[in-house]
């Protein structure tokens, strides 16, 4: 017994920078912003119930930072997880040396944001690259593609352009755990391409389509780095996204609305991918049927 209690103390000995460290770090936090989503004042001392939650679902800067979010989500993430499939099916070709392709559109994601974003101003500022190019072909009256509608276009490219290199490599590890036998057996029965790709290659790279999918979406989420380097704070109102709103709120210590932001956000997330958990599984119990 002695023994025992003694493992249980060294135990606890080396678990305890792990507590401490969740409570701090974590926990407190936690609880500290859900105490603020109902409260105002300095400090939170008076309870006001739902009303932070109304003022903030009110408020227009919110509004326009939501649709903005959920728009880059629908746009971005469909083209990004197509574009990496597409690629990874092509460069998934046996006996063949694809690491310098690997190399290639993986590079992107080693590229500190800071210079990706230097050398995107560059292309597409009012005397950037592009307008000297079309300048140099039609008459084109120099435009700033930043603070147009465009503007949400070009950081849906940016985020395809860095992100796409990780999704191809998981999308080819999928791909090389599909056993060969089962292409050779549906050949053999004179199955063509397609037939292959929809009987064989998709049913099994459902678990991987889905990790992409998960790892698209927090992906899209940490765009604000690229939209914050290029227009600042309070960028082209086409590309305010909620990190915009939640970061200007932090700056205005205006910790309840910042709270309750936060809050709703990680309510909405966690019903999304809830659903997803689900439809994941009702497919993979189709697939075994």
């Amino acid at each position: 017994m002695k023994l025992r209690y003694k493992e249980m103390i060294i135990g606890g000995v080396f678990a305890l920078p792990i507590v401490v460290g969740f409570v701090l770090f974590f926990a407190a936090p936690f609880l500290a912003s859900l105490y603020y989503c109902f409260t105002k004042g300095l400090g939170g001392t008076e309870f006001v119930g739902l009303e932070n939650f109304i003022h903030l679902i009110e408020s227009d800067s919110f509004r326009l930072a939501t649709a903005n979010t959920v728009k880059f989500i629908f746009i971005s993430v469909p083209v990004i997880i197509m574009l990496a499939l597409i690629l990874a099916l092509l460069l998934n070709r046996k006996g063949k040396d694809i690491s310098c392709f690997k190399t290639f559109f993986i590079l992107p994601l080693v590229i500190p944001v800071a210079s990706v974003i230097l050398f995107w101003n560059i292309v597409f500022d009012e005397y950037g690259i592009l307008n000297g190019i079309l300048s140099s072909f039609v008459m084109w009256q120099p435009i700033d593609w930043l603070n147009t509608g465009w503007s949400f276009y070009i950081l849906v490219t940016l985020y395809v352009w860095k992100n796409c290199g990780y999704n191809i490599i998981l999308f080819l590890a999928g791909l090389n755990n599909i056993p060969e036998e089962y292409y050779e057996a549906a050949r053999i029965d004179g199955g063509g391409r397609l037939i292959c790709f929809f009987k064989i290659t998709v049913p099994f790279l459902i678990p991987t389509g889905f990790f992409v999918f998960i790892i698209s979406i927090i992906n899209s989420f940490k765009v604000f780095r690229e939209a914050y380097l290029i227009a600042g704070n309070y960028p082209y109102f086409d590309i305010y996204m909620l990190q915009h709103f939640m970061n200007n709120n932090f700056q205005n210590l205006n910790y309840q609305r910042l709270s309750t932001a936060a809050f709703l956000m990680m309510i909405v997330v966690f019903i999304l991918v809830f659903i997803l958990f689900r439809f994941e599984n009702k497919i993979s119990k189709n697939l075994q049927n």
